[in-house]
């Protein structure tokens, strides 16, 4: 296929909606969800899933309870959800590592945790999308 057979799914000229509060909302409430039950099996069985088809397939079906949305909408959504999942995993996998050097699993070292990792994932991708 050539680039001038192209066809974008959403044309230049349209401006549907993407980045709305309903969507980043179910977003977060997917993801904590997930991310909870992902965080239960890593730490009892060792092993996750991913989350993020389960999300996308449970985003259009609450769309289409709560109202239409657009295909944008509902990649935010799954993004989002998946996004929360997947810090959920760094998260399960640390907290192992405190029982082994004998550190108390406190909340607030287990967040920074986190968050830490968290960041360092996001700024690791800064150099990564420049290749």
């Amino acid at each position: 296929m050539s680039g001038s057979d192209f066809k974008p799914f959403i044309s230049p000229h349209e401006s549907p909606r993407e980045f709305t509060f309903r969507a980043v909302a179910i977003g977060a409430i997917l993801g904590i969800v997930f991310a909870a039950s992902s965080v239960y099996l890593a730490l009892k069985v060792g092993m996750t899933v991913s989350a993020s088809i389960p999300i996308a397939v449970l985003s259009i079906t609450l769309f289409r309870v709560l109202g239409r949305a657009t295909i944008l909408e509902n990649n935010i959504v799954q993004t989002t959800g998946s996004a929360g999942e997947s810090i959920a995993f760094g998260v399960a996998t640390t907290m192992p590592v405190f029982l082994l050097l004998g550190l108390e699993m406190d909340l607030l070292p287990i967040l920074m945790m986190a968050l830490i990792g968290g960041i360092l994932g996001v700024l690791m991708m800064i150099p990564l999308r420049q290749v």
